[in-house]
């Protein structure tokens, strides 16, 4: 009886950054020199790794394109002293020339998704990804042409006795491109992968990567992007399966990693890493995102206006987690409503971080401004306007600190107030990057508890279980204008995340004038969010690439 074949994989799961090709060239062949050193001679790299995923509309470009074929090329060559070494890449493709892309049509276009294996210093096949998705973040339609359009056959391989089949992320999640590599002799499954994060997202891929294997009867191998790309961001935990879908190894979440899977004929081994809780991936993610966007923009670090309250308590445990407290610099801004308790606890809290602590009063900024317009507004009462005033000024000090100093700044409002429009435009929504703006205000008070319970207590326990107050007037709670936020969130999910209407919200228990003011606001501060700072997207319905309601709009179902 002949020995079964037995081959070392290595799921290369890196972290790229869309546009710098020579960095990500330089990151995939350092995996591949790396595995190849540890015994692997099959690699696989994410989808579009060579690029970054997701390009957008650099796609449209010629010379983006052409440097990508080079890149590849390149590549290719590098590794040619590799010998028995095969490198599944993912990149743009087109075949033929420049043809349409010198029109940058997006109507008819003739680029595609694809991999291509590399050996021997040249490439040896190239898969077009079959199945494009277009919903939620994704534009693939736009951009690509399907798979089934280039007329390929299906990619397979053989390597050392075993015959590997390449597909591309979504593809896996149909029947017909897997079937097909199964058809042509493939043993195992390659699915390489540029999958967005979102709290519950991996659960979900490997169980329908599961099926997938199960259909097949074939042994699936998964490898994924890790890493932040504005406001999304690829949790990694490349995988791999068994012919029975049973998880044999996983790479950690996050991070990049070079995971080695042994493959003894069809029985795939290796290191398995837990995965870790909900909470631990969110914070995760929200590290990640403001690392990789604050590093890859190469902003020096980044500034905070601390308020004494929870949201930027939370932003200032993520930013310290993210890029170390010497990069972080916070700025408490008193106003005559701030209380001394906010005071108090915004120093606490800094020298728990140690990160730079500094106060501007906006006292004689706010009073200039009342007498500037007292003329104006006399006779008239205060309102939301003289509250808006405190917190542009606000937004100014921040963002004339960023333009001295070369930080960003980082804004701290939730995703619970950018429904409903519980923020000031050009005030405290003024800045680059928007760290929890996906995250609604019940998750912001339990990541709070979970991140003070990970060592030491970093947010002092008062922030916590205080009431929240914008304290732009006397005695204020944020529950005088909003419902109690158990109850607006639970709405928001519903309405945003389930897509449900007002009657199916107002049938699981809520109140109909709850539901009607909530959905309401949701509509009419469409035209803020559209000012918003981009921000990480941790759900699988954020405010951003996702969300694409009109600002004008009639419909109130």
């Amino acid at each position: 009886m002949s020995e079964q074949p037995s081959v070392t994989i290595a799921l290369a799961q890196i972290n790229a950054t869309v546009g710098d090709l020579a960095g990500n060239s330089r990151r995939l062949v350092d995996a591949a020199r790396l595995a190849y050193a540890q015994g692997a001679r099959l690699v696989l790299t994410p989808e579009l790794g060579l690029c970054g995923y997701p390009p957008e509309d650099l796609l449209l470009r010629p010379a983006f394109m052409v440097s990508c074929a080079r890149a590849l090329a390149a590549c290719a060559l590098e590794l040619a002293d590799c010998p028995g070494l095969f490198v599944v890449v993912g990149h743009p493709h087109q075949f033929g020339g420049l043809g349409d892309l010198r029109s940058n049509s997006v109507s008819v276009p003739q680029r595609y998704n694809a991999a291509s294996v590399l050996s021997g210093g040249r490439v040896l096949g190239t898969y077009c990804k079959r199945e494009l998705p277009n919903y939620q973040v994704f534009d693939e339609r736009r951009y690509f042409a399907s798979g089934r359009d280039a007329a390929l056959p299906p990619l397979v391989f053989e390597v050392q006795g075993l015959k590997f089949g390449v597909v591309i992320c979504e593809d896996a999640w149909f029947d017909e491109p897997g079937a097909a590599a199964k058809a042509a002799g493939a043993q195992v499954l390659c699915v390489i992968n540029a999958s967005p994060f979102h709290l519950g997202k991996l659960a979900e891929r490997e169980e329908r990567m599961a099926a997938r294997a199960r259909s097949l009867g074939l042994p699936l191998l998964y490898a994924h992007l890790a890493g932040g790309q504005d406001e999304v961001v690829f949790d990694g935990a490349s995988f791999a399966l068994d012919a029975a879908g049973v998880v044999q190894a996983r790479a950690p979440m996050f991070d990049e990693a070079l995971t080695l899977v042994e493959m003894h004929g069809p029985v795939p081994h290796g290191p398995v890493a837990e995965v870790p809780s909900f909470e631990a991936q969110a914070w995760a993610a929200l590290v990640v995102g403001v690392r990789d966007y604050v590093n890859k923009n190469g902003f020096p670090g980044v500034l905070i206006g601390l308020s004494g309250g929870i949201d930027s308590a939370l932003v200032l445990a993520i930013a310290v987690d993210a890029l170390g407290a010497d990069r972080v610099r916070t700025v408490m801004m008193p106003s005559p409503y701030t209380a001394d308790i906010s005071w108090i606890d915004a120093r606490d809290m800094a020298q728990r971080l140690a990160v730079r602590y500094d106060e501007i009063s906006i006292v004689p900024m706010f009073d200039a401004f009342l007498n500037t317009l007292s003329t104006e507004f006399a006779g008239l009462p205060q309102d939301a306007t003289e509250e808006n005033i405190q917190a542009r000024i606000r937004g100014t000090l921040l963002m004339a600190l960023s333009n001295k100093f070369g930080s960003i700044v980082l804004t701290t409002g939730n995703k619970s107030e950018m429904a409903t429009g519980y923020c000031t435009l050009y005030g405290d929504m003024a800045g680059g990057f928007a760290v929890i703006k996906d995250v609604a205000k019940t998750l912001v008070y339990r990541l709070a508890s979970w991140r003070n319970r990970q060592g030491a207590e970093v947010i002092p326990e008062r922030i916590i279980t205080r009431p929240p107050s914008a304290e732009l007037r006397p005695d204020q709670k944020d529950q005088d204008s909003l419902p109690p936020y158990e109850v607006l969130d639970g709405i928001l999910q519903r309405y945003m995340e389930g897509d449900q209407g007002l009657d199916e919200i107002i049938a699981a228990g809520f109140d109909p004038a709850a539901v009607e003011r909530v959905t309401r606001l949701i509509k009419i501060n469409e035209y803020k969010r559209r000012q918003a700072p981009v921000g990480i997207r941790i759900t699988h319905r954020a405010f951003g690439r996702d969300w694409r309601y009109p600002i004008t709009s009639k419909f109130r179902a």
